[in-house]
């Protein structure tokens, strides 16, 4: 009969009396993971691989800004599905991000969105507008300040988000 408190560490291997999944095998840890590779983070990306990650966040929060601006004011049954849908987007391509490789890439995707939504937001050479002014008398003009204003938010709420969230498991 083993004792029912060990004052020692099991061996590796051995099961845990009382840890969940004790007498499952499935739910142990395979007998070939050494005491030094339990518990590991992952590898952090090499400086190279983070510029590169940033750089292609950048590219994407251009591309979805760009997406977002061309659609956020589409109505559907009077309601602002286009809107809704772009910072929705938003959202996810903020959350990808920040999962991918953390901050620095969150930060690349914030800073295409801005570039890219403050471009479009310019009146063209036809006077053709994408963003249009509060306080015109079209439907859902308030639209282009809570799409601009509104994904900055979403964005800073990402960044705000536990950092435990996104670690890897």
């Amino acid at each position: 009969m083993s004792d029912p408190y060990p004052t020692s560490e099991p061996a590796p291997g051995e099961p845990v009396h009382g840890a969940p999944g004790a007498g499952d095998p499935d739910l142990q840890e395979p007998a070939d993971v050494g005491a030094e590779q339990v518990g590991q983070v992952a590898p952090t990306p090499t400086r190279l691989g983070l510029v590169l990650r940033v750089l292609l966040a950048l590219v994407l929060g251009l591309l979805v800004a760009a997406v977002g601006t061309a659609t956020h004011r589409t109505v559907w049954n009077g309601l602002p599905a286009g809107l809704v849908l772009a910072l929705a987007l938003t959202a996810s391509t903020a959350v990808l991000c920040r999962a991918w490789a953390g901050l620095a890439t969150l930060a690349g995707v914030a800073a295409g969105w801005i570039i890219a939504v403050e471009v479009l937001s310019l009146t063209a050479s036809g006077g053709d507008v994408l963003m249009v002014d509060p306080g015109a008398t079209i439907r859902f003009a308030q639209a282009s300040v809570v799409w601009s204003w509104g994904g900055v938010a979403v964005l800073g709420v990402v960044a705000f988000l536990p950092r435990r969230w996104f670690a890897r498991r």
